[in-house]
């Protein structure tokens, strides 16, 4: 089982989104939960497949 975290690139490239649209999202609160680990941020898979989930059923 992979249990690796998600960079933005990763995200980004999952969402199909720029990076810098994550970034915005981030600082409106808005977006997958995401943690800062030293100054790079990262994500945990499950989360932002929940996240887009709860997105594409509103």
């Amino acid at each position: 089982m992979d249990d690796r975290l998600w960079s933005v690139d990763d995200v980004a490239a999952y969402l199909r989104v720029p990076v810098e649209t994550l970034y915005r999202w981030r600082k409106v609160k808005y977006g997958p939960p995401a943690a800062r680990v030293g100054r790079h941020l990262r994500y945990d898979p499950a989360d932002v497949r929940g996240w887009f989930k709860t997105q594409a059923a509103a």
